[in-house]
């Protein structure tokens, strides 16, 4: 069948192939200011019009669940929605599904961006794309291919693993033996068993919190003289859930007698058993004597605190004392789980025995109530090669201007490989869609857990730096700082809005070539004066800045590589490091933790990119 496309001035025609296939190219256009949308016609035997069509930038955005969290559910979410009134940008989501075989086609179409559309569709991708229109005055299209949890290899093609990461290839000689007919009805079958399983756990969920207010109920566990010898026992601290009950939430109970000195009799003491998560409530010889949260308002704010009960001198006896402990817990680990052995413990209020008497060790434990589980999707994403099939192949050739790409969390465990699979996606991506060297740009991984007294080793430090790496390994690879608006509890922080703003600024300049500051300072080089390091730094647009009266999150090291926190000062675009008792320094590493104290920033405002001297 003959064919023929009509756009904006042109006409081009060909002729389907024998399976029906036929493509044109249109000569290249300009995308402008104030357009109004035009008909794209295509003729053959019949004729389509397709209306509203515009010329812009189109850009994939991609990666795990900080690309796909929507603008519902991150911040300042209502007036964001309210605004988003840009008719010139388009949304199109690709949907979450899989594939043992590269597909042709895919799900989903073209919205236009309007607070009907917006709060579903990704924040990152949103806010970037709302930077840029708004600085282009062009119309701007954003795919959004992303699936929470996922790793990168899963979006990598098969050719492209077999020849730079072998290790795949047993996974990969498994996509030949998959039923994917199977998959797909069980797909199908999927949204009314989860429909069931929400259900059955919101039940369970009303009776947890009818337990949860029955204090008097739950003082029967509490008794000194019940008997837990039917419990299971367990080693604390650590989540319940490595700890040999079942995978579960609910309510779980935690029993422990002490052995306390005659002369702790009678006297106040401090129960310390170190944060649990989420809710729980604590009982001393019987008698409740503290907790923290209530699951019944949401209040499980207090999950990473370390607990501090204060028990009256009168429970206090000498010899045997019983504590008992009872956790709530709906999502994540639950349980005691409190950094080290020695951080579990209890002690004498007054002060006038220092003695810690240990409450690590041997617990008897029981699971009261377990929430039932909502069934998990039978669909894995998480194999070689099934998500480019799906979500990234049917894509191509669409022409795109470049890519965001946030991911890592869930490749952190295997940074020093990540090296090397994130440039050949990278580069993969750029071949199949033949248009070149493609700006890429990365989202380095956001500060997040608990922060640390010392330095230390940090796998979420390897895997910014992998990614950093990745933008000295190829061309037009940039990427967005994040180490200072992240959430320590939240491995999805709410601010997305500076996210796509820096993203924003990375593309302005290698994609589009302006003249900006694009990047907080980058470590260039150092050299070691006597006991002193001097630190230089690229991008210091403006000069370096300290947010603070002192600049913090440098480490350096002598010989024996034990790093210690350095003493810092800034000289000009320059940074001057020593320490106590260091006298030959030999490296320097700058915000290598997982959420790292650092405030060293350009005049710009962007943060300084992590980074060691010492890699390995």
């Amino acid at each position: 069948e003959s064919v023929s496309v009509t756009f904006a001035g042109q006409t081009k025609t060909t002729v389907a192939d024998a399976a029906g296939k036929w493509m044109v190219y249109l000569k290249a256009m300009k995308a402008e200011t104030g357009q109004t949308g035009q008909t794209l016609t295509v003729t053959g035997k019949n004729t389509l019009a397709f209306k509203d069509v515009l010329l812009g930038e189109v850009w994939i955005c991609s990666g795990q669940s900080n690309m796909q969290v929507s603008v519902a559910s991150m911040g300042n979410a209502t007036q964001e929605i309210a605004n988003a009134k840009y008719p010139q940008m388009r949304l199109f989501w690709v949907p979450t599904v899989t594939s043992a075989t590269p597909q042709e086609d895919c799900g989903g179409g073209w919205a236009v961006c309007s607070p009907q559309t917006v709060p579903g569709f990704s924040a990152v991708g949103y806010y970037f794309g709302r930077d840029l229109h708004e600085q282009l005055q062009v119309p701007v299209g954003l795919i959004n291919t992303s699936w929470g949890g996922t790793i990168a290899e899963a979006w990598t093609s098969e050719s492209a693993l077999r020849a730079k990461l072998p290790e795949f290839n047993t996974a990969l000689d498994g996509l030949s033996h998959e039923d994917e007919a199977a998959q797909r009805q069980a797909a199908a079958n999927y949204p009314a068993l989860y429909k069931e399983g929400v259900a059955k756990r919101q039940q369970a969920v009303q009776t947890m919190y009818t337990m949860e207010d029955d204090l008097t109920g739950a003082g029967k566990l509490a008794a000194t003289g019940f008997d837990d010898s039917a419990w299971k026992t367990m080693k604390l601290p650590g989540d319940y859930k490595a700890l040999g009950l079942p995978n579960v939430d609910g309510i779980v109970w935690f029993r422990k007698t002490i052995q306390l000195p005659a002369a702790w009799a009678g006297k106040e003491i401090i129960l310390r058993p170190g944060p649990i998560d989420e809710v729980d409530n604590a009982w001393f010889n019987g008698v409740l004597v503290g907790g923290k949260g209530n699951m019944r308002t949401g209040d499980v704010s207090f999950w990473s605190v370390p607990r501090e009960y204060h028990v009256p001198g009168n429970l206090v006896k000498a010899g045997a004392n019983v504590i008992a402990i009872r956790v709530f817990n709906a999502s994540g680990q639950g349980g005691l789980w409190g950094a080290s052995a020695d951080s579990l413990y209890a002690e004498l209020a007054d002060g006038s025995d220092k003695t810690h008497i240990a409450l690590s060790g041997d617990w008897r434990a029981f699971a009261e109530l377990i929430l039932p589980n909502i069934p998990p999707n039978p669909i894995n994403p998480n194999v070689p090669s099934k998500l480019y099939n799906a979500m990234i192949h049917p894509l191509i050739p669409y022409a795109i201007q470049g890519a965001i790409w946030y991911q890592g969390e869930s490749n952190a465990s295997r940074a020093v490989q990540y090296q090397t699979l994130l440039p050949t996606m990278i580069t993969d991506w750029r071949t199949r869609w033949n248009e070149g060297d493609f700006p890429f740009l990365i989202v380095s991984l956001a500060n997040y857990m608990a922060r640390v007294a010392t330095p230390s080793e940090s796998q979420w430090a390897e895997l910014r730096e992998a990614q950093t790496l990745t933008t000295t390994a190829l061309p037009k690879v940039g990427q967005a700082i994040t180490i200072d608006i992240g959430d320590k509890d939240d491995i999805h922080p709410k601010n997305k809005q500076d996210v796509g703003l820096r993203l924003c600024l990375a593309a302005r300049a290698i994609a589009y070539g302006q003249k900006i500051a694009a990047s907080g300072p980058l470590f260039k080089a150092m050299k070691v004066k006597k006991s002193t390091v001097e630190v230089t730094f690229q991008h210091t647009d403006g000069g370096l800045v300290a947010k603070g009266d002192t600049l913090t999150g440098f480490a350096i090291c002598g010989a024996d590589k034990k790093f210690v926190w350095a003493q810092a000062k800034i000289d000009g675009n320059k940074v001057i490091l020593s320490a106590d008792g260091i006298t030959h320094p030999v490296a320097v590493r700058y915000a290598w933790a997982n959420n790292p104290e650092r405030n060293l920033y350009n005049g710009a405002g962007l943060p300084a990119v992590p980074f060691r001297t010492d890699m390995k």
